[in-house]
């Protein structure tokens, strides 16, 4: 089975691009969806991270607090390594057994959404990347219009991650999300079909 990462940067259009894929008939798999699986309550990665960052990132249900995290995570180095280092281990495991799952039910390829795919090194994984493209200026804007999130917090998100010009050197395909929808959901069919013939 082709197994193909779809990554980007934060704001670039990944989760666009994703359902743009699945309506072409893709099956795809989201690495966000994984590691909400694997910090429910009571799971492993669930009392790793309790241990190591205390009650008060935890909800009154016993929930992560995401939100909490998420912050601590883009504002300290430190922190976000830890974080990793317990989340990122569990969320492969996770995305390997779905992938296994698809195979064993005969899907010749399938695309699985991995925003930190470079930053944690996975690259190797995966047979073929696509990236997908944005100006850091429409990363930024998307993000406080989709996430009503501070220029600081933004700023910490996207320095946490590799640039996309980086990125973009390191792809297969690029979907450049720059223009218009229908622009890119052109270049998603094109790259569609370049991926069932290979």
């Amino acid at each position: 089975m082709l197994k193909v990462a779809l990554t980007g940067g934060a704001g670039s259009g990944k989760s666009t691009v994703a359902r743009m894929f699945r309506e072409l008939g893709a099956p795809v798999l989201d690495a966000d969806a994984a590691a909400r699986e694997a910090v429910k309550p009571g799971t492993p990665a669930w009392e790793k991270l309790k241990l190591t960052f205390g009650p008060e990132f935890f909800r009154e249900n016993g929930e992560l607090d995401r939100g909490r995290m998420a912050r601590l995570a883009f504002s300290d180095p430190e922190a976000r390594e830890k974080l990793s280092a317990i989340l990122h281990p569990e969320i492969a495991r996770l995305l390997q057994e779905r992938l296994k799952r698809l195979e064993e039910a005969g899907a010749e390829l399938a695309i699985v959404e991995v925003p930190l795919l470079f930053e944690v090194g996975l690259q190797n994984a995966y047979d073929r990347i696509i990236v997908v493209y944005a100006e850091p200026a429409q990363q930024r804007q998307r993000l406080q219009a989709r996430d009503r999130r501070d220029l600081g917090e933004i700023t910490g998100l996207l320095a946490a991650q590799w640039p996309l010009e980086k990125k973009r050197q390191m792809a297969h395909y690029v979907v450049d999300n720059r223009g218009s929808l229908a622009d890119t959901r052109k270049q998603v069919e094109n790259i569609w079909q370049a991926l069932k013939k290979s």
